[in-house]
């Protein structure tokens, strides 16, 4: 945000403007005695009493009292991406879901409970994409209710940092307790420069199914059941990539879904003696030949925030930031 020098400042926003993105400038009292402004930019989730809340993008949520403000306007939404797909939130998290589908599911309103026994927390929470039909804390109530009945914990997804996000659900759950516990970026990207890479895709197997030594390499498995199986061969058209190793644990590993024009990447995993060897690369390339194949044009991957691995990769593969995910647990 900027604020021109020299120009007159102006509290441009009233509690009228709550759900829309922000920008304000206050006043704080700096250790040394002086005075300093500091500026916040993102969506006004409250003003109550006083205080407001904006959530920034990155699912962070900042109080300024009222009283210290000495700016403030409406701005529009973020601009238009430059590069790669364009896509709206809806759209890439209905994708997002149908590639990571639960072993159980039930609606309550335009949110979706999903369960299957533990294993992840996307397929164990709830995606609130719009209403639940339910005064909130009776939606809430119900969550935990059923989410008790399985003998899980309560988690529910939401999203920051695009237009039509959850800033304000997430607001109303910290301020019921709910504890944010991770937090992904899901990036998005062009597919034909991932498939036009350098890489030596003929190490690669491709399958329309996974062996017990593919589910040896991938590390969020632990014990392999039923419900394990059933989400990671769930999807419109579902990939598994597996580099062999000297062993019978392969090098690597990885997943792709194929929806439309989207192809999602997921469970791209070395094992540690052979990374730095450029494999998470190699499947990628060979998984995204594949989807370019069935017509897909665009890709998207989630990576968490603290992976600095992973999303230096991506970065350098062309994937940009579309939003972030966190994922609310009942306190």
């Amino acid at each position: 945000m900027e604020f021109i020098g020299g120009g007159r400042l102006e509290v441009r926003i009233t509690p009228t403007d709550v759900g829309k993105r922000v920008s304000v400038r206050r006043l704080t009292d700096a250790d040394s005695g002086l005075t300093k402004f500091t500026d916040t930019v993102g969506v006004l989730t409250s003003w109550n009493e006083g205080v407001l809340l904006i959530t920034r993008r990155t699912g962070e949520t900042v109080r300024i009292a009222e009283s210290s403000l000495v700016a403030g306007k409406v701005v529009p939404a973020a601009p238009a991406r430059r590069r790669g797909p364009a896509a709206d939130f809806e759209e890439l998290a209905r994708v997002m879901a149908r590639a990571w589908q639960p072993v159980e599911s039930e609606r309550l309103g335009a949110w979706e409970l999903r369960a299957s026994s533990g294993f992840t927390r996307r397929a164990n929470s709830v995606l609130p994409l719009g209403d639940p039909g339910l005064p909130l804390d009776e939606a809430l109530a119900h969550v935990r209710a059923w989410y008790e009945r399985r003998g899980l914990p309560a988690y529910i997804q939401t999203a920051t940092g695009a237009a039509g996000t959850q800033e304000e659900l997430c607001a109303q759950l910290e301020a019921r307790g709910w504890l944010r516990e991770v937090t992904a970026e899901v990036r998005i990207g062009a597919l034909a420069p991932v498939g036009d890479l350098d890489a030596e895709v003929e190490r690669v197997r491709l399958a329309r199914s996974f062996d017990e030594a593919w589910l040896r390499r991938y590390q969020r498995s632990g014990v392999p059941g039923p419900h394990v199986r059933q989400v990671l061969g769930s999807g419109p058209s579902v990939w598994f990539a597996t580099v062999p190793g000297e062993g019978e644990v392969p090098a690597a590993i990885g997943r792709c879904v194929v929806d439309g024009r989207w192809a999602g990447f997921m469970a791209v995993e070395v094992d540690p003696e052979y990374r730095r060897q450029g494999l998470a690369t190699t499947v990628m390339t060979a998984l995204a030949r594949r989807a370019l194949e069935e017509g897909a044009s665009a890709a998207w991957l989630q990576v968490e925030t603290d992976n600095d691995g992973a999303r230096a990769l991506y970065e350098g593969m062309g994937f940009a930031t579309h939003h972030r995910y966190h994922h609310f647990r009942s306190a």
